[in-house]
């Protein structure tokens, strides 16, 4: 991969974490598999649009696309930037804080990374549902896409909730990993959306959500990622037959802001 090292030559932190990162996984024998990479162009701004269904799926996404020599840049919850050292490793890497109450200046960040000609990527969930369903949809990667031109690749991630996932109450500590080796997590990176600049924000999002929902449907139903006959299985979506929470139960936990865009995809409730 000749490209990714001539790329990372040039950002040792994102050297050095890619380098970690390879050693955690083979750690606990977790595999990364990946399809739909090609659809990522070799040069140019690009939007990436992910699921986000556990702590880790930043780390899935970029190891997915290691490959095709592009760096990603991820907006990331800003509290990670609380401890100085893992700020600066990211600041170093170019990653952009996210502050929810004020999410403007992450806004700009990003823009600013697209017209540097980078990757950036959004998770437009703004957070983890603990339905494991595809919810509400903020619409900054589409309005990202819009204003710059940069293509908007949907990008889904399936697996990592078993390692990490959500909390099933608002009341519960904060959730702890669980460790076991030998997980598989899938990426899939779809084909590019792109944006017109008069495009509606809220049909365009809305789009983005139905495309995200389909193929996140399609892995949870890989017989690999389904639970065993009888197993609880709070990690799997419970219109599938799992024992995660429903999605109106869930809707107490997102706390999601009101100009977040409404499923009008996936189970009803």
């Amino acid at each position: 991969r000749p490209r990714v090292k001539l790329a990372a030559a040039r950002e040792p932190v994102y050297l050095g974490a890619i380098a970690a990162g390879k050693v955690a996984f083979a750690s606990i024998g977790l595999t990364v598999r990946s399809r739909g990479a090609e659809h990522l162009p070799r040069s140019g701004p690009v939007v990436l649009a992910s699921t986000h269904v556990s702590f880790p799926d930043f780390l899935f996404v970029g190891e997915a696309l290691l490959p095709t020599g592009r760096l990603v840049r991820f907006l990331s919850r800003g509290d990670v930037w609380g401890n100085p050292a893992v700020g600066r490793a990211m600041d170093a890497m170019r990653h952009v804080p996210v502050d929810r109450e004020a999410p403007a200046a992450a806004y700009l960040r990003a823009r600013q990374l697209l017209t540097d000609d980078q990757v950036v990527c959004v998770f437009p969930e703004a957070g983890i549902s603990a339905a494991y369903v595809v919810r509400s949809l903020m619409p900054g990667a589409v309005a990202l896409a819009r204003e710059t031109g940069a293509p908007l690749l949907p990008v889904n991630v399936w697996g990592g909730n078993r390692l990490w996932g959500q909390k099933r109450s608002l009341d519960a500590p904060f959730p702890r990993p669980v460790i076991t080796r030998g997980r598989m997590i899938d990426v899939r990176v779809g084909e590019p959306i792109h944006v017109a600049a008069d495009a509606d924000l809220v049909a365009t999002t809305r789009l983005l959500g139905e495309r995200l929902h389909a193929v996140q449907e399609e892995l949870q139903r890989l017989p690999e990622h389904r639970p065993r006959p009888g197993e609880y299985a709070p990690w799997y979506p419970r219109h599938l037959g799992g024992d995660a929470l429903d999605r109106t139960a869930s809707f107490g936990l997102d706390r999601m802001p009101g100009s977040a865009v409404t499923p009008t995809w996936g189970p009803t409730q």
